[in-house]
């Protein structure tokens, strides 16, 4: 199964990662705003699943010049454009890349340490993962207690037009991306249920959602 995943990413990637970030700028909203609001602690360990290009390790390493960068992505093909991007912006040494599944990656495999991250990104990527839950409970086990799982994705797009839900849903799908709205309920139970503290902001109209998950502190027995 990881294998075919593989696969099948970087069958999507080889050619459309040289316009990805040309192209992903007229629809992907919201993941400035997302980097912007971070605010994390200094010295943090920042690590973004789904890195894709490297574009928004870049934007974090410049925005926050001594935090410590993670990247992964599913894609082979992504992270030869990941490690170009980072390269050019000469941030080798403050920017590690590794390969491996949202919901099952082993960071000790992946980067020779283990999670323990105090923010967690992950940008535009839940709507591109089959087992989202997965995704979301990988996440919340990798950041550390009290730790940061941000979250930008598509939403419902509530206020908009039908004729545009039903054009950008086939737009996407060409893409193998499905909408996750009901994401957002997940985190929320998961709030309920004692594991983190939730803030939800909708991007234009509910076109996007922008989440920030606080995951609970240790309790002591």
């Amino acid at each position: 199964m990881t294998a075919d995943a593989f696969v099948r990413m970087d069958r999507m990637y080889r050619h459309q990662r040289h316009i990805y970030d040309l192209t992903r700028k007229y629809y992907l909203f919201g993941r400035d705003d997302l980097i912007r609001t971070l605010d994390p602690p200094p010295g943090a360990r920042i690590l973004e699943i789904g890195c894709g290009t490297g574009r928004n390790l870049v934007a974090l390493a410049r925005r926050y010049p001594d935090a410590h960068l993670f990247g992964l992505d599913a894609s082979g093909e992504m992270l030869k454009s990941a490690a170009t991007t980072v390269a050019a912006a000469g941030l080798e040494a403050r920017v590690r890349l590794a390969r491996g599944l949202a919901q099952d990656f082993d960071s000790q495999a992946g980067f020779g340490e283990p999670g323990g991250f105090d923010v967690v990104v992950l940008s535009y990527v839940l709507s591109m993962i089959p087992d989202w839950p997965g995704a979301v409970r990988r996440a919340i086990e990798l950041a550390r207690p009290e730790g940061l799982v941000a979250v930008v994705d598509f939403d419902d797009q509530r206020g908009w037009p039908g004729w545009f839900r039903k054009g950008l849903q086939a737009w996407l799908a060409r893409f193998h991306v499905t909408p996750q709205p009901e994401a957002v309920g997940h985190f929320a139970a998961l709030a309920e249920a004692g594991l983190g503290h939730l803030r939800i902001d909708r991007v234009l109209g509910g076109y996007a959602y922008r989440l920030r998950f606080r995951t609970a502190p240790l309790t002591g027995t």
